[in-house]
Order: structure tokens, then C-alpha cells, then sequence
């Protein structure tokens, strides 16, 4: 599933009721829950007629599908951190981490909706799994280019292991909440000691920091 086909028109230059589509839905879901969200809703504050935003997107859920895009996008340049080798793996394992966990906690409102978009449609829920799926091939090149220089020993196949990290990561970013920062930080870095640990079997290269309050 792609977000082509739950986002029936593609944007061109210049379309301005698709994005005044989703400059409303953005903004009504910084006031209230997605499932309080109606269409009569969106349109009504997008200025634009009902039959408009069927145009564009099939449902609610494919309309916030499109705004989670920007997480998406985010989160591939997090992830090219880990091919930086000019950098220790500890610092590409910490500067993936922090700037996922800032990703969320800026778009914690848009997360919040994405998530429960796929909990209430199929369509969202596959294309929010093929949004992770898509990064086990950088992640799993990732594992074996340290194996191969051997910065990392040898162990599971790396694009399982690949997959198990990046689904418990997923699993604790659901659980991020903006406003505890104390608590993102805690997160950040323990999801970077279990990579450290998974990967390498040490902790010796995370750059310790001062414990927060």
C-alpha cells in the first residue's frame, strides 16, 4: 500500500485546496482528537465543498496519513546518520535517537493521530508498517558494515535483527510524551544503549551524560 492510493490526487504546483486540506486538518488536530474529527469539519475550515476533499483523499485517516508524511521524512534523515563513519557508532547511534525523539515530541499531536488513524483503518495501518519496513534495508546495512569492519561481532541475521530493533523502538516512541522532556531524554538514551549493546555487545562507546532530574 502506498499513500498514492489512500491520496487519490498527487499534488501540482500551485494546488491550493489540497494543502488548504491539510493546513485545516493540521490545525483541528492541535485542537481536538482525531476521532472527533469529522470531514464536514476539515472542509468547512479549508473552505473547500465535501465532494473536494473525496477528490483528494479517501477518508479522514488517508488525510492525516498525508500530513504523518513529514514524520516519515524526518525520520529518513535520522536514520542516515547511521552511514556517517566519520562519526564513532556511539554518536551515529545518539544523534539517530535524538532526533527521532524530537521529531515525535515536535509532531506529538500529528503521531498521536497517525497511530490512531492505522488502529481504525487496514489501508493506514499497512502503509504505517511499510513506512518501518522501508527502513530494516539501511538498518540491516548498517549491522553488517560494522560486522564487516569489524567494529561488531558476528551474530542473528541483521535484517532480523534489524526488524526487532526497529520494532521495539517503535513500540517506545508510541509511549513518548511531549510534555515530559526529562522522560524523552530517558528514552533516547536507553533506546540507544540497546542498539549499542545489540549491535557492538558493549556500552563502552555511548558517550555518558549527566544524569537528568
Amino acid at each position: 500500500m502506498r499513500l498514492e492510493q489512500l491520496d487519490r490526487r498527487r499534488p501540482g504546483q500551485g494546488d491550493r485546496r489540497r494543502e488548504a486540506l491539510l493546513q485545516a486538518m493540521d490545525e483541528l488536530l492541535r485542537e481536538k482528537d482525531f476521532p472527533e474529527i469529522a470531514v464536514g469539519e476539515v472542509t468547512q475550515r479549508a473552505g473547500v465543498t465535501r465532494s473536494a476533499f473525496y477528490f483528494y483523499f479517501e477518508s479522514t485517516a488517508a488525510c492525516v496519513a498525508a500530513l504523518g508524511a513529514a514524520i516519515y521524512v524526518d525520520a529518513i534523515a535520522a536514520t542516515g546518520h547511521l552511514s556517517d563513519h566519520t562519526l564513532p557508532p556511539a554518536r551515529r547511534l545518539t544523534m539517530l535517537m535524538d532526533e527521532l525523539l524530537a521529531s515525535i515530541v515536535e509532531h506529538h499531536y500529528l503521531y498521536r493521530a497517525t497511530l490512531e488513524a492505522a488502529r481504525r483503518s487496514p489501508a493506514i495501518r499497512e502503509l504505517w508498517d511499510g513506512y518501518l519496513e522501508s527502513f530494516v534495508t539501511p538498518v540491516a546495512a548498517f549491522v553488517r558494515a560494522e560486522r564487516r569492519a569489524g567494529a561488531a561481532p558476528a551474530g542473528p541475521d541483521a535484517t532480523l535483527l534489524a526488524r526487532l530493533l526497529l520494532d521495539l523502538s517503535d513500540r517506545a516512541l508510541e509511549s513518548v510524551d511531549a510534555g515530559d522532556p526529562a522522560g524523552t531524554r530517558r528514552t533516547a538514551d536507553a533506546l540507544a544503549t540497546v542498539w549499542l549493546r545489540t549491535v557492538y555487545g558493549t556500552t563502552d562507546q555511548i558517550r555518558r551524560r549527566p544524569p537528568t532530574a
